[in-house]
């Protein structure tokens, strides 16, 4: 036998010989022998990943803490007394947190005469199975471990992980699993489909760059052919061209602003209301009109986005519904009493306007905030938040977004269905709120309401594509500072012009 191959067989078994495996502690019978510290700390590892464990802890004393802990868990039982020999019949795992060198080496004596498995705290040289590090997103665990040599190690380690996988990796097993549910036929074709599925994952990085280019050049071709359309028409047809040379320039204003407030509503996920109605307020436009035109707007936009959500099955039904009924007789009622007060539009106005300015320093305050990851008491009552929401949201031309989803999502809600909730829930809010306004008001300023249309519409799958490229810190920053300023600028000159 050579020099290396003998060297690689040593190395070999000096390695970490372990096996990992993920017991189902809900169909095992555990015993705990020691109720202080350290038994505190073992039984919060076990329950932690497995909160329906059965576990018997036997001790005779308990730390006032453990008492506390284990209230919250049925399975766990007590007992008040010494470990006695019989302590271990009818169990399948025990874990040693006397402190007691001793009587854990007896104990361990007897477990392994009854061929138990066995942990010994802080022992490595007597357990058969180490509790180790353990990172959980969802129904994703990853276990760490050291060998026994350094749990210090092993607790980095898992910070680690647990700070930069993200948490969508279970809304990603969720879907995995959805996909492989639907699937028929026999074993090989479920696994051929699944591959097709996966395949961007392992697809080399050259062909996905290749990939991305192809899309781009698509799309920069399917607008190159819309101007050379347009440039055609143009130049050789004259009726084309006066048709053109005759709409409102207000239009054209519109169309740009549109485009431009859902790219970064299709970015951060809100502030298209609150952009529009500023920069409609900023035109000169009464607060019920641009409103009117903010959420005739939102309807194509909105009604896309929706459905897209609610095909990749991001919706949430019965939020949904929670939402939807409130948040629609909100919005009618913010709209007809809109809609009285235009003609008081120099009082109204100041006050939207007071409203766009506390929603661009709510959009601040968030864009300093996103990074921290703090999660505040689940919201209970869906249905006020859904009221107020929508109120709100006709009388100030926008906020359900900026109330509504970031509500949940500070409550504990998962951001993906959350977002595609709300998303489909807004389609109907704006499609009444829009009927209330065209309803109750004698003029409608088409110009701005066709503008925001289509530039909003043109918009729509584009930020699609550029959400996850653009900085949300930076483009929140930016549009906050924007609507505070021009906020201030419109209180400012309307209370001049009224004193």
């Amino acid at each position: 036998m050579s020099f290396q191959s003998k060297n690689s067989i040593e190395v070999k078994k000096e390695g970490n010989q372990l096996f990992p495996v993920f017991l189902k502690l809900n169909q095992l019978k555990v015993l705990l022998v020691g109720g202080g510290n350290i038994g505190l700390e073992k039984l919060q590892a076990v329950l932690s990943n497995s909160p329906e464990a059965r576990i018997n802890i036997v001790s005779d004393t308990f730390l006032p803490a453990l008492l506390d802990f284990v209230a919250a868990y049925p399975e766990v039982k007590l007992f008040h007394r010494k470990f006695e020999s019989n302590d271990l019949l009818g169990h399948d795992l025990v874990i040693l947190a006397t402190g007691d060198n001793t009587l854990n080496a007896e104990i361990r004596s007897m477990a392994r005469e009854l061929n138990l498995l066995i942990n010994v705290a802080d022992k490595p040289e007597l357990c058969d199975f180490y509790l180790g590090s353990i990172v959980k997103k969802g129904d994703l665990k990853i276990g760490i471990s050291t060998n026994g040599k350094s749990p210090t190690i092993a607790k980095r380690l898992k910070e680690l992980f647990q700070e930069n996988l993200p948490d969508e990796l279970d809304l990603s097993l969720q879907q995995m699993n959805a996909l492989r549910n639907t699937l028929n036929g026999d074993f090989a074709h479920k696994v051929k489909e699944l591959n097709k599925a996966t395949a961007i994952l392992v697809t080399p990085a050259a062909e996905q760059v290749a990939s991305r280019r192809m899309r781009w050049a698509i799309w920069g071709a399917g607008f190159l052919s819309i101007l050379l359309i347009f440039g055609l028409f143009w130049f050789n047809d004259p009726a084309f061209r006066n048709y053109v040379e005759g709409i409102h320039p207000t239009f054209y204003y519109f169309l740009i602003a549109g485009f431009i407030f859902a790219m970064i509503d299709g970015a951060i996920g809100m502030s298209y209301g609150v952009t529009s109605t500023t920069f409609s307020l900023s035109m000169g436009i009464p607060p019920a009109s641009a409103s009117t035109a903010v959420h005739v707007s939102e309807i194509l936009s909105n009604g896309i986005a929706g459905w897209m959500h609610f095909r990749m099955k991001n919706v949430n039904m019965r939020l949904f519904w929670l939402l939807l009924i409130p948040g629609v007789i909100g919005a009618v009622l913010g709209a007809v009493l809109l809609s009285s007060l235009e003609h008081y539009s120099y009082i109204t106005k100041p006050i939207v306007s007071l409203y766009t300015l506390v929603l661009g320093i709510v959009i601040l305050l968030k864009a300093v905030k996103i990074n921290r990851k703090k999660v505040g008491a689940k919201i209970k009552n869906i249905r006020f938040l859904g009221f107020g929401g929508g109120f709100i949201d006709a009388v100030g031309g926008g906020g359900w977004g900026s109330i509504v989803l970031s509500s949940l999502i500070a409550g504990g809600r998962n951001a993906r269905y959350a977002l595609g909730t709300v998303k489909l829930s807004r389609f109907f809010i704006a499609l009444m709120s829009s009927l209330a306004f065209i309803t109750m008001l004698n003029n409608v300023y088409w110009d701005a309401v066709l503008g925001l249309v289509i530039g909003s519409a043109i918009a729509s799958p584009i930020a699609a594509r550029l959400s996850n490229k653009i900085s949300v810190k930076a483009i929140m920053i930016a549009v906050s500072i924007i609507v505070i300023i021009v906020s201030l600028k419109t209180i400012i000159t309307n209370l001049i012009n009224f004193i």
